[in-house]
């Protein structure tokens, strides 16, 4: 049953949406500059493409690394997936602390590509990796600390059922001051952890040509891009589940869901067409400064009941 959840849910349904859902982004993307955009199998057809072509490996390389990194990212990323959908689909089976290791799975993708841009030994590939990583310090601290808001607010539940049960009972923690807020900064930190602007700074291919992807080919890099998709899926759908009551299936609700997942995309899509590459030492002063100051006075507010 396990294994049908993860191909079934973690893998296909997850690379369906994710992919969906990047065609949608970079649509309203074209639209805000004047174009046309892709059709709307088009990331299915650059994933098949690029699986199609020859992997090249870096003579210096290190080929454990190189290769094993991706696979890495890409099965976090699945698994990660089929935890939230089975919370969703089947709330009695889930054990204590999945939100912990919900998290640590989330982390595990961007470790990934820090790993395999230095396995590359290239030039660019270890500047993007160096950036990476300042990035996951100085995001992850205040993104821990607006998932603690739900936890609080919950009665210090550490199962994504029991949270989206005390959701359908009390009311979705993103309708409080707290919950609002800790929303706020976890939408910041997720557009770090996609890489998406104003947060490109590890690949910026204006400037490293891809960073640590940059000496990436064929199937290694197809495994790379459609891990990117998928987060583009099980992000969202993890602030969802934390802060306005998962997604049901009983009628109008599931289209309420399908509006917030949508809803929390637009968002995404607008902060990255609205804002201009930041430095690294800008993104560390950002989210050691203001971020983390709203994420604990979201904490405090939390503890207080409000």
């Amino acid at each position: 049953m396990y294994i049908v959840y993860f191909i079934v849910y973690g893998f296909l349904l997850t690379a369906a949406i994710g992919l969906l859902a990047s065609w949608i982004d970079r649509k309203v993307t074209a639209r805000v500059q004047y174009r046309v955009g892709p059709p709307i199998f088009q990331p299915v057809i650059d994933i098949v493409k690029l699986f199609g072509k020859e992997t090249l490996v870096p003579v210096n390389a290190s080929r454990v690394v190189f290769f094993g990194a991706p696979m890495i990212g890409f099965a976090s990323v699945a698994l990660v997936s089929t935890l939230l959908w089975m919370n969703v689909l089947d709330k009695g089976w889930m054990f204590l602390g999945d939100a912990i290791v919900a998290l640590y799975l989330f982390t595990i993708p961007s470790l990934c590509i820090i790993m395999g841009g230095f396995a590359s030994r290239n030039i660019y590939a270890s500047i993007g990796s160096s950036r990476e990583m300042k990035l996951v310090l100085s995001y992850e601290l205040p993104f821990v600390m607006a998932l603690l808001v739900p936890i609080i607010k919950s009665g210090f539940s550490l199962r994504l059922s029991e949270l989206l049960s005390y959701q359908a009972a009390h009311g979705v923690f993103i309708a409080s001051p707290s919950g609002i807020i800790a929303f706020i900064v976890a939408i910041l930190v997720i557009q770090a952890k996609l890489g998406f602007v104003p947060f490109d700074v590890a690949e910026a291919e204006t400037e490293i040509v891809g960073g640590p992807l940059v000496d990436y080919s064929g199937a290694l890099l197809g495994t790379w891009r459609l891990m990117k998709n998928m987060m583009f899926f099980a992000l969202p759908f993890f602030l969802m589940v934390m802060f306005t009551g998962g997604l049901r299936f009983d009628g109008i609700h599931f289209i309420y869901g399908v509006l917030k997942y949508v809803g929390i995309v637009a968002l995404i899509t607008v902060i990255r067409n609205i804002n201009p590459r930041v430095r690294i030492d800008q993104a560390m002063r950002f989210f050691w400064g203001p971020v983390t100051v709203l994420a604990l006075i979201a904490v405090v507010l939390a503890f207080r009941g409000l």
